[in-house]
């Protein structure tokens, strides 16, 4: 007799689809079978049984200089349960002279008892000086093993001697290095020409940030990697050039991974183009690009040249992009889309053929999981594993819109697209969290997930 029972759905992983009953005992994933008996039963036939989605890439009540991400810890998390997503990765950014310690213990305390789904985090290393590098064992051994460093960003950016420093120290002590890759010289000499020009409307973004810039700074990061012969992660690639570099690195027998995003998938450059300053609410870094880029990271994807689907989700309120107004380089940079991840990927994905059913549940939660040191604790339904279940609507239509969805934030860049399926039911160590479109479950019972090492 087990605790609950999802009785008669079709359960779908990364290996395989089955038809089959999930018994859960005690938060967990118990067996599989058929005719199980629970102590409490929900009927799912006719509907996907998916592992909890694993979101890799989140930005949760961060600072940005003059202001701060609209979803804090406690909206994003809801937003996320929402859709579907049960564990979400976010960031830790020491301040100056802050021991990365001393920082991880800060940005857990700011989550402690607001987060409604787990949690995990990376490391962000704005520095590579000795003493820093030297925090790093301390670091993995706290639970925390993914380092993220940047080639650009003043006040994060990392020279190449110091990449190859952090490379080396992070692959030496078993963690993983991300890197948002674009190249600094690149977009400060088009951003000065396209600022002498009087070009300062969003329209302008697209231009300071040309795909070379995204190719060349992974290409970069991979020659450093091969060079200290340490694991790398490259964030939200968005252009078919970086997606063919991070495939030749494979090629070449790199531990090299791919992460892209929905709206590198769904979107293009063409949003910049809105009337007025409307196309502010689509500046992202990188931006969006071509329907042609679209179309190779799609093909990326199939055949399992880029490994993971994260939103890089990073809200702002219009008013909040309006701080750009006159100055394109001013509006902060993020798009909202935590909660809709998996729908989107569903319909755009799966009922057009471009990936199986397994391949979508492999990118948003099982291979998330695999990367980051959380498998086969998440992104499973394999037994022993964290009972995080999303049960899925293949039938249910939905239109998106900012009015439905659940993150903080006055707009969806997703407005109006036409979704066929979505999640009704989601469970969380056994627990129901949604149903129907809304939040019931208990408020911040999200836990801190400890990681192990993973290469």
């Amino acid at each position: 007799m087990f605790d609950l029972v999802i009785r008669g759905g079709t359960l779908i992983t990364a290996g395989e689809t089955v038809r089959a009953d999930l018994g859960i005992t005690a938060g967990r994933i118990a067996a599989w079978g058929a005719d199980l008996n629970g102590v409490a039963t929900v009927p799912a036939e006719g509907l996907l049984v998916l592992p909890g989605a694993v979101d890799p890439h989140v930005h949760l009540e961060m600072p940005t200089g003059v202001t701060t991400t609209s979803d804090d810890w406690a909206s994003g998390t809801l937003a996320a349960a929402c859709g579907g997503t049960t564990t979400v990765l976010d960031f830790v950014e020491p301040e100056p002279g802050q021991p990365l310690l001393a920082a991880l213990a800060a940005r857990r305390a700011q989550a402690a008892g607001r987060a409604n789904v787990d949690f995990a985090l990376h490391m962000t290393l704005p520095r590579a000086d000795a003493a820093t590098l030297s925090e790093i064992p301390a670091v993995v051994a706290a639970g925390v093993t993914s380092f993220k460093t940047y080639t650009t960003y003043e006040g994060f950016r990392l020279s190449d001697a110091e990449l190859l420093a952090v490379l080396q120290a992070v692959g030496a002590a078993g963690g993983l290095t991300l890197v948002h890759a674009e190249n600094d010289a690149i977009i400060q000499a088009q951003t000065r020409a396209l600022l002498a020009a009087g070009e300062t409307q969003p329209r302008a973004h697209p231009l300071s940030r040309p795909p070379a810039a995204e190719s060349e700074a992974i290409e970069r990061a991979l020659a450093l990697a091969e060079v200290a012969q340490a694991p790398l992660y490259i964030v939200h690639v968005s252009t078919a050039r970086g997606a063919a570099a991070v495939a030749r690195a494979q090629a070449r027998g790199q531990v090299a991974y791919g992460e892209t995003c929905p709206h590198y998938l769904l979107l293009t450059a063409a949003q910049y183009d809105r009337p007025g300053f409307t196309g502010a609410k689509f500046v992202c870094a990188p931006p969006l690009r071509t329907a042609e880029d679209q179309a190779a990271l799609w093909q990326a994807l199939a055949r399992r040249e880029l490994h993971t689907i994260g939103t890089d989700h990073c809200a702002f309120f219009c008013r909040q992009k309006e701080l750009g107004r006159h100055d394109f380089t001013q509006i902060p940079g993020g798009l909202p889309g935590v909660e809709a991840r998996l729908a989107l990927l569903y319909t755009f994905g799966v009922r057009t053929g471009r990936i199986t059913p397994e391949r979508w549940v492999e990118l948003c939660c099982t291979a998330p999981a695999q990367r980051f040191g959380l498998y086969p604790r998440k992104g499973t339904l394999a037994p022993g594993a964290d009972a995080d279940l999303v049960l899925f609507d293949p039938a249910t239509s939905v239109t998106l819109s900012q009015s439905m969805l659940h993150e903080r934030v006055d707009y969806t860049p997703y407005e109006g697209l036409v979704l066929q399926g979505y999640p009704v039911l989601v469970f969380a160590h056994g627990q129901l969290l949604m149903q129907a479109g809304q939040f019931v479950g208990p408020r911040g019972q999200g836990q801190f997930l400890t990681r192990r090492p993973v290469q």
